[in-house]
């Protein structure tokens, strides 16, 4: 007796969410987890109580309070023992109520659900006892070493729960999947690292030393070793080097907001951050020299004027780089380390022209000190996007980079002629007054922030009104374009690289057709040869001097079998090896005729839909599984990428770095797609979800036209929560059937399995039993075959993929551009690892 299909196995269609609804949406889960988090709330209530209760939370604590409650060498020395847990009841001041508060309410729900509210709270009271007193033990480690940074701190006294909630994240990242595993982990490491580096607290020293305990004891208590995780995705990877910039942007400026900041590498903040100058440097410059007394008042006048915004120039442009760097634009790499290397020659000249003070206020050692603190960080920064530039491969259309460079240029060129041609008709404004050669000279100090203005030299002063507008406004107005036309670049979408014949391309597929690999065409990376009437077109790519194509030629039907003779003679032209690969059967015969060889490449599975119905024994695993999914309140829905909501797309995000990193080994791609080629309004997604909006798996599906319109569906995306239900793929591919079916479409097809072949009794070549061997040898890292025996459960159609090419003598070349076209991006460590796999 076979088990009935449940009725509402056919996914679901949601409309999409836009505007304050989408957010409402991606933030319900948050309040409901908040309600179920006892510890979150009764700290949130007891920081606020308590600060209310004892008139702390103006502005912290009153002296003679922290000196009960806080933690630092001064109350330790004294015996204070309770402090490191009287610390976590209080904060320093009204912004760190509310800051804290945040954290805690991001982080406490979220370990409460993934640790359990015991643990939790252990974690907590165990990482801010262990981390204030580590923090507070380095610190007198720093002063019996006689540094100099940690001497002006050793009188602090802190109080925060801040080192128990890193502490608290650090072992809950344990517990999360590697995409929020690597963010979680860089954030709280980068944020408490900045403060400590520019700002220089005694808080900020614990917080450091509560990251580094909360580390070890998720090791510990999740019996994981701390070590490097495996590669993250290029996706990934772009995010996570913007987070760094981005960092490096920030840290100085939240620096400039603490008047008492003193961190080690605090020395050259102004270089980041410009500061006007205080009443006793116009003091002292006006009793130098009338020079230096009139450049102290303008310098004091800007800060008064809308120009003070370039005293933030660096974080801003930086900030902006981050963006670019974080859509993997190749120009956003270059620009970013350009100014790295520049930012590296401004210290070293600053050190340079101030040896002899330096030399003179600390000696050697003290110099060497600064050289170190001032070229450390962005030394990192220059190696680390050196480490990552094959990460940042995405390239603005040519036409971008034009009109770019022509509103920036065009802003340069306007700014100059404006600061150069109309300061000489107010020359007498300046003092001394200016001329054209001396106005020349003072363009870098209108184009950089004002703390670089000491570095250039002399250049005239403006004194009067016209001369001080320029001044003021000039510098600030052109930075205000190029950041605005550098933000806009990045973040305009990027398009094929080759966008006209893309789009033309597109057109012809939608309305004659392909095989059901052809959608794969219009990915980014392809390039396309129409015939002479534009009937038919061949996408392809070229590796080393193989033009390699995705499927078989599309466009008019009587046309696609000619493609392949007029490819042949526009390859032959050029030098090229022409194959196709992945191709069907009528495709293979038109090149059988030219005098081609094929060798069978993949197994494409095709499931019909009119007459599909899951009855019968051999449909029992996807009745099961249907049946089982409705039991468990699991449903699907379709959406787009672009469309789904918010907590949608970051699982979906989540669940395919998890997917990746596992493997440790490279994504694949030419015919396989990622998330990129998911990013398409034609592509429709299918995704698993339960009653509480978690995400248990996705499928993708491209179209098959016919006629303009889609007459089938292939599937290309598959991922599924490593924890969730188990399965997942068989509830989804059958519900995706079931959802075709009630639209009309004729098939869907599983796509094709690479290296991977049904057994039709025929005798292979030598070739095609290489092939089969590197299917068995690559199986235990990618499964092919073992794709192939879990698409058998749909009962497929079996349908043969080739690989068809002129010359046999080719045969390695063409090896070695598949091999490039499916591993674009692997490293030496990722070879090492899959031969290690392989052999294992």
């Amino acid at each position: 007796m076979s088990e009935a299909v449940t009725t509402d196995a056919a996914p679901v269609a949601p409309s999409p969410e836009h505007g304050w609804r989408r957010w409402q949406l991606a933030l319900a889960p948050l309040g409901a987890q908040l309600r179920a988090a006892p510890l979150t709330l009764a700290l949130l209530a007891a920081l606020w109580v308590v600060g209310a209760a004892t008139g702390s939370l103006g502005g912290g604590p009153s002296q003679s309070l922290l000196e009960q409650v806080g933690v630092g060498l001064p109350t330790l020395e004294a015996g204070r023992w309770w402090t490191p847990f009287s610390s976590l009841l209080w904060c320093s001041g009204i912004g760190p109520y509310v800051l804290l508060s945040l954290l805690l309410v991001l982080i406490g729900p979220f370990a409460e659900r993934r640790l359990g509210t015991p643990l939790s709270a252990v974690v907590l009271v165990a990482g801010q006892v262990l981390g204030t007193l580590l923090g507070t033990a380095l610190v007198r480690l720093g002063v019996a070493a006689d540094l100099g940074w940690t001497q002006d701190i050793q009188s602090q006294i802190a109080v925060s729960p801040g080192a128990g909630l890193v502490a608290l994240a650090a072992v809950l990242s344990y517990r999360l999947t590697a995409l929020w595993r690597r963010r979680l982990r860089l954030l709280v490491v980068l944020v408490p690292l900045v403060m400590t580096l520019y700002v220089g607290h005694l808080q900020g020293v614990q917080r450091l030393a509560g990251v580094a305990c909360g580390l070890l004891g998720g090791a510990l208590i999740h019996k994981r070793p701390l070590r490097r995780t495996h590669r993250a995705s290029f996706a990934e990877t772009r995010v996570l080097v913007a987070l760094c910039v981005a960092a490096t942007a920030l840290g100085p400026l939240i620096a400039s907001l603490y008047e008492d900041a003193i961190g080690p590498f605090n020395s050259f903040a102004d270089l980041y951050f410009s500061h006007g100058p205080s009443a006793q440097e116009i003091a002292d410059a006006c009793a130098e020299s009338a020079a230096a007394c009139a450049r102290a008042h303008s310098v004091d006048q800007f800060f008064d004027s809308p120009g003070r915004l370039m005293a933030a120039l660096v974080p801003a442009l930086l900030l902006v780089l981050g963006e670019g760097l974080r859509r993997g634009l190749r120009l956003a790499w270059w620009i970013t380390q350009v100014t790295e290397l520049a930012w590296i020659a401004v210290l070293c000249w600053v050190l340079t022209i101030n040896y002899d003070d330096f030399a003179a206020d600390g000696g050697t050692a003290y110099l060497f000190e600064l050289i170190g603190e001032a070229l450390l960080l962005p030394a990192a920064m220059v190696v680390l996007l050196a480490v990552t530039r094959r990460s940042f491969d995405q390239r603005l259309p040519r036409r971008d980079v034009r009109r770019l460079a022509l509103v920036v240029g065009g802003a340069l060129v306007v700014t100059c002629a404006a600061y150069v041609g109309i300061g000489w008709l107010l020359r007498e404004q300046y003092q001394p007054e200016a001329t054209l050669g001396k106005l020349f000279a003072g363009l870098p100090s209108e184009l950089l922030p004002p703390a670089y203005n000491d570095l250039l030299p002399g250049y005239p002063v403006a004194v009067g009104g016209g001369a001080r507008f320029l001044e003021n406004y000039l510098g600030v107005l052109f930075w205000l374009v190029a950041l605005v036309a550098l933000l806009l670049a990045f973040r305009r979408p990027v398009v094929h690289g080759d966008a006209a014949d893309a789009e033309r391309a597109r057109a012809l597929l939608t309305a004659h057709g392909g095989s059901t690999l052809s959608f794969i065409s219009t990915w980014d990376g392809n390039h396309y040869w129409f015939d002479a009437e534009g009937r038919a077109a061949v996408p392809y790519r070229v590796v080393a001097t193989v033009a390699l194509t995705t499927g078989d030629p599309f466009g008019e039907p009587a046309a696609r079998r000619r493609a392949v003779a007029g490819f042949a003679a526009y390859c032959d032209a050029r030098g090229w090896t022409p194959c196709f690969y992945s191709c069907t059967q009528e495709i293979r015969d038109a090149a059988e005729e030219l005098g081609w060889r094929s060798l069978q490449v993949a197994e494409d599975t095709v499931v019909p839909l009119p007459e599909l119905a899951f009855t019968g024994k051999k449909w029992q695993d996807i009745r099961t599984s249907l049946n089982k999914a409705g039991k468990a309140g699991i449903t699907a829905e379709w959406w787009t990428y672009r469309d789904a909501p918010i907590a949608i797309r970051d699982q979906v995000r989540s669940i395919s770095e998890e997917w990746v990193s596992d493997k440790g080994l490279p994504e694949m791609g030419f015919t396989l797609g990622g998330l990129a080629e998911l990013d398409d309004p034609a592509v429709r997604m299918l995704v698993a979800v339960d009653q509480d909006r978690t995400v248990h798996g996705l499928t993708s599906w491209m179209p098959v036209y016919e006629d303009g319109a889609p007459v089938g569906w292939t599937l290309d995306f598959m991922r599924r929560r490593s924890e969730g239900f188990r399965g997942v793929m068989e509830f989804l591919i059958a519900s995706a059937a079931l959802g075709f079916k009630e639209e009309g479409a004729r098939f869907l097809s599983l796509s094709g399995a690479p290296l991977a072949r049904a057994d039709r009794g025929e005798p292979p070549t030598a070739l095609q039993r290489m092939l089969d061997w590197m299917g068995r040898v690559l199986e235990p890292v990618y499964g092919f075959r073992s794709l192939l025996a879990f698409k058998a459960k749909f009962q497929p159609e079996y349908r043969p993929m080739y690989m068809v090419y002129p010359d046999p003598a080719a045969l390695a070349a063409i090896t070695r551009a598949i091999g490039k076209a499916y591993l674009p991006h692997l490293t030496p460590a990722q070879g090492v690892r899959l031969m290690r796999k392989l052999s294992a």
